[in-house]
This record gives C-alpha cells, structure tokens and sequence, in this order.
C-alpha cells in the first residue's frame, strides 16, 4: 500500500481496518471474476462491495470532505449495487 493510502486512513480515523479493507477487496476481486463462471458468487461479490463503498461514503461525509472527494464512493457504491442486484 502507498504511503497516500496509509495517510488516507489515518485522515479518516481508522488506520487501524487498512490491512482488512485491503483483504476485503482483494477477495472481492476475486468473487467479481468468479462470477464470470458462477455469477451468484459474482453478486455475493459486488453487494460486499458495494457495502464497503457505503462505508467509505459513510466515513467520508463523517469527516466532511467534498462533494468531490465523496463521489468516488458514491459511484463505486452504485456500480457495485446495480452489480449485485443484477446477478442475484
């Protein structure tokens, strides 16, 4: 992880779920290609994600970054639920 990633998250408060984020997306990762063969695996996958990303919104309003600085997440979150919802 880059050392912006590590500044990242002690800007938003919680250095410490840097390493289980990290695994959680890997993982993920991984379920998003399995879903190529098994797609219920795939939407187990994306809804994971697109959890994570409403956490990441969440952590990202708490901390009152812009509009800007939030609509990755927002995106990804919505990407990720229509994902989901398509494959299960």
């Amino acid at each position: 992880m880059t050392q912006h990633m590590k500044r990242e998250f002690q800007r938003y408060g919680i250095p410490k779920y840097r390493t289980v984020t990290g695994i959680l997306q890997i993982c993920a990762a991984i379920g998003l290609v399995l879903g190529l063969w098994f797609p219920f695996i795939g939407g187990i996958a994306a809804a994971g994600l697109a959890l994570q990303m409403a956490s990441g919104l969440y952590v990202r309003i708490t901390i009152h970054d812009s509009l800007l600085q939030s609509s990755p997440a927002a995106g990804y979150m919505l990407l990720c639920a229509w994902m989901a919802a398509q494959l299960l």
